[in-house]
């Protein structure tokens, strides 16, 4: 019911503009059976506005995976390469945190495991939002840095490199059974900034699945108890997309190919010197302000993607 009012509602907006069409069609040409420069100027408005409208709609048509209007779980995980690596995935986890306010969407940092001297040696995400994963998705793979190091008193260039990884989140109906006799629960104190109450408890979770090995942990809520229950969550997640790949091919399609986080294998670069340059090596669709793309605005390359032959859905 609720998709069906969706398309009940995109149907009337379509309808809506096919009249404002018309209505500035008709008031164009009164404007320049008159020669009033000033009323074509505000209908060449009009049309611009409604021109992006139709773009920001044509691009929700491109939401056509099974999941990508789901909300999505996204971890950062630094590549070889030590404080490198470790802050250059910091750099991300920001970046795609400012993302996710810019859109609006609700975002949750549930996991977070801090470098040894600066950075973060792991950080997972929840973001909620409409078509979340769907925007997400594109981003799973190899992001490649290439700056002056902070951390070299040389003062020469390095190349890091960190993985992304995106995974939907499952709703309640699918099904996915846990045996309480195959976790095994850890609790510890949160290693974030946080309050007094989270660093002097051990209220932070970490759940292993011992079938499979798949490790999950939560350190951002007050309790144990809510940590457990987002672990749990996540651990659902991640159980029912490996599930679902062993049964289905298309699961390949959302968990996509595993490469190693080195040279040859990242899907987009960010130079910061000898010049500054953003690109993405799939869309070839670049740009030189590379400080918006830093402060969260990713959405040049989001949408390439999803216009591009590499959305497969």
């Amino acid at each position: 019911m609720q998709e069906l009012n969706r398309y009940r509602e995109e149907i009337s907006t379509i309808s809506e503009w096919e009249t404002s069409l018309q209505e500035l069609q008709d008031l164009l040409e009164l404007a320049l059976s008159e020669n009033d420069e000033e009323v074509v100027s505000e209908v060449e408005l009009s049309v611009g506005d409604l021109v992006l409208k139709l773009d920001q709609m044509e691009l929700r048509t491109l939401f056509k995976g099974e999941f990508d209007r789901s909300n999505a779980y996204l971890t950062i995980h630094p590549g070889a390469g030590g404080t490198e690596s470790q802050d250059w995935a910091s750099i991300l986890l920001r970046m795609y945190t400012r993302w996710a306010e810019r859109k609006n969407f609700k975002v949750d940092l549930i996991d977070l495991l801090p470098g040894d001297e600066a950075g973060i040696k792991s950080a997972t995400l929840f973001i909620q939002g409409e078509n979340v994963f769907g925007n997400l998705r594109g981003e799973k793979g190899v992001h490649r840095l290439v700056r002056i190091s902070p951390f070299d008193a040389s003062g020469r260039r390095h190349t890091s490199f960190s993985s992304i990884d995106v995974m939907p989140e499952f709703n309640d109906e699918f099904e996915v059974e846990i045996r309480p006799e195959d976790l095994k629960l850890d609790t510890f104190r949160s290693g974030g900034a946080g309050g007094q109450h989270v660093n002097k408890t051990d209220s932070a979770v970490r759940l292993t699945h011992l079938p499979t090995g798949i490790v999950v942990s939560c350190q951002n809520e007050r309790s144990q108890f809510q940590n457990k229950d987002t672990a749990m969550r996540l651990l659902k997640a991640k159980l029912a997309e490996l599930y679902r790949k062993e049964q289905q091919e298309k699961i390949d399609q959302i968990k996509g190919e595993q490469r190693e986080i080195a040279w040859g294998s990242q899907i987009r670069s960010y130079v910061f010197c000898p010049y500054t340059l953003v690109k993405d090596h799939r869309t070839e669709v670049e740009t030189g302000n590379i400080q918006v793309v830093m402060d969260g605005d990713i959405d040049l390359f989001i949408e390439a993607f999803l216009r591009s032959k590499y959305n497969v859905g």
